[in-house]
């Protein structure tokens, strides 16, 4: 896919690697425009293209009584406002194949969850919309088969499609991942590398996902010796308080340090 079609992203003569980059979930106005105002910060003076995430509903929980979200629409203008105020792109996750139209008035980017991405009707929704759709590798899937959903998004005429690692399943409570998918998938679509969801720790008998943010440097890192097209890192200001996924978030006060170092790996990278 061409970045440039995706209205608001900046930067793309830089050569960088671009980012999605946000909460796990909306759960204010405030707290996201808090994230949001530090990373533009950052990423503007960094010059990576930045599309900014954040879940307007959390419909795959572990629990009943888990967070899953402040309000469809509310949670969406939000987003929207975001996007106004901060004049960047915004991606949010889709779980049933009528959230298609109703996201796609707010946001630039429709997300297909990993466990949802052989859903035929919701990509083929979500594809029809005329958005970017980005597709998670389901964590029970080869790198080779995520061309088959590609394919789908290209069959409804749309060929503003991505692909994001997000691990894979590794016994019953941890993921891996696996570096050598990045450039099988590249031959599919643009490919982006999901830091922290590959760093969870599911399946735990809290019902509870658990996490390693502790290693988020290290599998970024990598990703971007390997020559992944983008990173996708969710990232709070208070994790331990978030309402979602906060056991594998990155602090926001160490966004800034992580993508310098990031920066300066793809450059070397640039140079072969």
């Amino acid at each position: 896919m061409n970045l440039q079609n995706i209205p608001n992203i900046k930067h793309l003569e830089s050569d960088n690697f671009f980012l999605l980059a946000g909460p796990c979930a909306i759960e204010n106005e405030e707290m996201a425009f808090r994230i949001a105002e530090r990373l533009v910060t950052i990423t503007d003076r960094l010059q990576i293209p930045l599309v900014f995430k954040g879940s307007f509903k959390k419909a795959n929980r572990s629990r009943i009584d888990s967070f899953t979200g402040i309000g469809d629409e509310k949670a969406l203008k939000i987003l929207q406002k975001v996007s106004k105020e901060f004049n960047v792109p915004t991606v949010t996750d889709i779980h049933e194949s009528s959230d298609a139209d109703l996201a796609a008035a707010y946001v630039d980017v429709l997300q297909i969850p990993a466990f949802l991405v052989r859903q035929t009707d919701l990509v083929v929704a979500a594809a029809k919309t005329g958005k970017t759709v980005n597709l998670k590798k389901g964590q029970f899937m080869s790198p080779e088969s995520m061309k088959h959903a590609v394919q789908k998004v290209l069959d409804c005429e749309n060929e503003n499609v991505m692909v994001t690692d997000r691990g894979t399943m590794f016994g019953y409570q941890d993921m891996i991942v696996d570096y050598r998918g990045i450039p099988t998938m590249q031959n599919y679509a643009t490919t982006v590398l999901d830091i922290t969801h590959s760093l969870q720790q599911p399946n735990q008998a809290s019902g509870v996902t658990g996490g390693r943010p502790d290693l988020i440097e290290t599998v970024a890192k990598a990703g971007i010796a390997v020559g992944v097209d983008g990173i996708f890192i969710e990232t709070h200001f208070d994790p331990a308080n978030a309402k979602s996924d906060g056991a594998n978030m990155l602090h926001l006060d160490h966004f800034e340090p992580l993508m310098e170092k990031l920066v300066a790996i793809r450059q070397t990278v640039n140079k072969f």
